[in-house]
């Protein structure tokens, strides 16, 4: 809205109609807090203010309420485990060793012959610790050397942090994503990682060690329940945890805490690691089903700011099925803005990169600038995404691919996305119902039933590339399709489905 190329609270409230009317019920905003943006704001210098790059308190507050207009849940991001190295905390920390705040982050000496303290990496590469000449010590970043992190092992810290979420959690927002959360307590032994399995998820990330001494440790659970108890002193409001990148669900199931009092959601990213194979991600969705805790809510994700674009990652001929398996789904789904249009990545040239992960490791596939461009509202200069020059190059075909166009043609992936959510939200069988997978109906078809309220509901999923004959007259005697990724409109016990495509079918 500002013109500055980045986008801002303005421009967000600009928007909060085709929100509502796509279908969506919350939005959340990446770091808008004040920050020198060595890492897009998740470096954060203040926790209880906003950056003059995206408005100010009043304007935030201004779309808190204009959202609440419109039955709009605002989510912010909550960085925990570091702050800027412009953060008065940290300067102060860093100015003796006998400061009072020193012990609010994590410092330690050089092992005798002067090396590192130990062989823990950044995860942007490189060793996580950085020599302070003026202290002569060590201080530990997980991310980038201006990404110390914090001491959670430091009371004070903690009730610091916890009065932050109060601040914004007194002023109406109505919860937060919490980031990085598996690295908030490290091993107090400072115990060297082991190096990644080959074949692992940590191997298949790229990764040279396995992060056993820094990440997921039993100390980290009991900071959520902590955490959890400062939004329970408030009411509806969510607790939400990136909580990794795991496939290994006994790691991630006790982020939910026991009896529920962690995460409302932790996240569940395992389908955004998985190949679009329907024998792999039955299996993930079954395994992860079979561990969910009484009284837990499922969640998927399978597009965020840190993964290729669905339409790239999985191929722009899958994009709708994916849609129709996260969004019938037996749990929370989470959008990323954009893939409701098909948008793809964006092949940025590495003298052109700014994500600092992508500059690091130039010669890689890394980086997440690609999934990042603007969003594509019309075919006006700059996609009517800014007035000024985009903070990263637009796709080659927005003029052809936006929302203005896409909000004209009734066969578009967007109104496929507005009628599958219209479909979710009034439909109970979608959103409560139960879940019972089809097994055996044909090759690469993944299939099942949701039920409530005396409505059942089918869905088939042709992850195959030939057409599919889908019989079903073992569980009904007839169907109709409530909605299709082909709009085609199919009808009894035999279907042929075809190569990527995806039906909808009330039985």
């Amino acid at each position: 809205m500002s013109g500055n190329g980045i986008g801002d609270l303005r421009g967000i409230i600009q928007r909060l109609d085709y929100v509502a009317d796509t279908g969506f019920d919350a939005i959340w905003i990446s770091p808008i807090f004040p920050s020198p943006m060595a890492d897009f704001g998740y470096d954060v210098s203040d926790y209880c203010d906003i950056h003059p790059l995206f408005g100010d308190l009043e304007t935030f507050d201004e779309l808190l309420a204009t959202a609440h207009e419109r039955n709009l849940k605002i989510i912010l991001d909550f960085v925990p485990n570091h702050s800027s190295d412009q953060h008065p905390w940290f300067i102060e920390s860093r100015s003796s060793r006998n400061n009072p705040k020193r012990d609010w982050y994590i410092w330690k000496d050089a092992k005798d012959d002067g090396s590192l303290p130990n062989n823990w990496e950044s995860e942007f590469g490189g060793p996580a610790w950085t020599w302070d000449e003026k202290t002569q010590q060590y201080y530990l970043h997980t991310f980038l050397r201006q990404q110390p992190d914090l001491n959670w092992r430091n009371p004070e810290v903690v009730e610091a942090m916890h009065n932050n979420l109060r601040f914004w959690l007194d002023r109406g927002v109505d919860g937060f994503r919490v980031d990085a959360v598996i690295y908030l307590i490290k091993s107090a032994k400072f115990t060297d990682n082991p190096p990644s399995t080959p074949g692992s998820f940590w191997d298949k990330l790229g990764r040279r060690l396995s992060p056993d001494h820094t990440a997921h440790s039993q100390g980290t659970y009991e900071q959520i329940r902590l955490m959890r108890k400062v939004f329970d002193e408030y009411e509806d409001r969510v607790h939400i945890g990136e909580t990794g990148g795991t496939t290994n669900f006994a790691q991630l199931i006790p982020y939910y805490g026991n009896p529920l009092d962690g995460y409302d959601i932790p996240f569940n990213f395992s389908l955004l690691f998985a190949d679009w194979d329907a024998t792999q991600i039955s299996s993930l969705i079954r395994e992860y089903y079979a561990v969910i805790p009484e009284g837990g809510s499922p969640n998927f994700v399978m597009g965020n700011h840190d993964a290729h674009r669905i339409a790239t990652r999985y191929g722009y001929e899958n994009h709708r099925s994916v849609a129709m398996l996260l969004l019938t789904l037996w749990g929370i789904p989470t959008i990323y803005y954009g893939d409701e249009l098909g948008m793809e990545d964006v092949f940025i040239p590495v003298a052109e990169r700014i994500d600092p992960w992508g500059i690091n490791k130039p010669d890689e596939d890394f980086g997440r600038d690609p999934e990042r461009t603007p969003m594509q509202w019309d075919a006006s200069p700059n996609a009517g995404f800014t007035t000024g020059k985009p903070w990263l190059p637009l796709a080659d075909n927005y003029k052809q691919s936006n929302v203005a166009m896409q909000s004209a043609d009734p066969h578009s992936t967007l109104n496929f996305y507005k009628t599958l959510l219209r479909l979710r939200r009034e439909l109970s069988a979608l959103h409560i119902g139960s879940f019972t997978f089809v097994d055996n109906l044909a090759k690469d078809v993944l299939a099942y039933v949701r039920e409530a309220d005396g409505m059942r509901l089918f869905v088939a999923i042709n992850f195959g590339a030939e057409t599919k004959e889908i019989n079903i007259s073992q569980i009904t005697s007839d169907s109709k399709t409530l909605l299709s990724t082909d709009f085609e409109s199919y009808r009894g016990t035999t279907i042929n489905l075809p190569a990527h495509q995806s039906v909808l079918l009330e039985i």
